[in-house]
């Protein structure tokens, strides 16, 4: 395992950036850690935490995932994907909201979302897993509010410049959504062995988690019609994360968590971009080839 360590952590260093990342084979318990115990921010994975919640209070009959919601533009959180980016009020029910906020991870459902399962259930629901030192402490637009105010007059104009960008909040891991990579890797186990709730909701959190369409990290380092990615990405400026998992034909199932940060300030970078891909297929290789040599 140490030489994949040092590939993972060559490959981040030729890409650009800082990154820590932890893979477990979900049914062995055989791990690779390449900093697992760093406190990151969570940006957008963090609706993977949402979403446990949502099915748990289902599953406790606390609530109906076809439960139907109106939103109306006046009253949503910005962003580019779904509702967020819709000019029209839409009626949809909780888990249609849920399958836009994982697939095209959509600020606005997850916010509304986020208003009926309440910020307490879903620490709750991550304390519950023992997830130790992962803790929600706002609203998605809520830290989008403090990158707006932190950036200042000019904008987004302003998180160009990389004085402005170390100060903003949302990139602080003790004043913002957080968790570790290890954390995030437990969690996507107890999801997949249906620990996280009872076998259907498991099933239909699998499913959504399935349909993301972001193919350009995670999913970049298993390019197979064979092998299976479910994930969920999470971008901030300077951030690039996503956490999932891989399923191979074998019967191998592996979670990932990477989190990256570089010191470039473009939205575009495609090298740190794939660079999650490229070093989660060293660590999930690495598991691999640790198992076939223990049979």
């Amino acid at each position: 395992m140490t030489d994949a360590v040092a590939r993972i952590h060559a490959a981040l260093a030729d890409a650009g950036v800082t990154g820590w990342l932890h893979a477990l084979d979900i049914d062995s318990g055989e791990q690779l850690d390449a900093g697992a115990d760093q406190p990151v921010c969570t940006a957008s994975v963090h609706k993977l935490c949402l979403l446990v919640a949502l099915h748990e209070r289902a599953a406790r009959g606390e609530l109906d995932l076809t439960e139907q919601v109106e939103t109306v533009p006046g009253d949503r959180t910005a962003g580019p994907t779904g509702v967020a980016a819709m000019l029209d009020a839409a009626r949809m029910s909780l888990r249609d909201l849920a399958y836009l906020m994982m697939a095209v991870s959509d600020n606005a459902a997850a916010d509304l979302l986020l208003s009926r399962v309440g910020l307490d259930a879903v620490n709750t629901a991550t304390a519950r897993l023992g997830l130790t030192r992962t803790l929600a402490v706002h609203s998605f637009g809520e830290m989008l509010a403090t990158v707006r105010q932190d950036a200042g007059p000019d904008g987004a104009r302003a998180l160009a410049d990389p004085r402005v960008v170390s100060r903003l909040r949302a990139l602080d891991p003790a004043r913002t959504n957080r968790s570790t990579p290890r954390d995030m890797t437990r969690l996507l186990g107890a999801v997949w062995r249906d620990e996280a709730g009872l076998p259907e909701h498991g099933a239909a959190m699998r499913r959504i988690m399935g349909l993301q369409v972001w193919p350009h990290r995670l999913a970049s380092g298993f390019p197979f019609d064979d092998v299976h990615v479910a994930g969920k990405t999470g971008s901030l400026p300077t951030l690039r994360n996503e956490v999932g998992v891989v399923e191979y034909p074998d019967g191998g199932r592996y979670a990932v968590a990477v989190f990256t940060r570089t010191a470039h300030t473009a939205a575009t970078l495609p090298a740190a971009d794939a660079v999650i891909g490229t070093a989660a297929r060293i660590a999930v290789d690495a598991l691999r080839a640790k198992a076939f040599r223990a049979r």
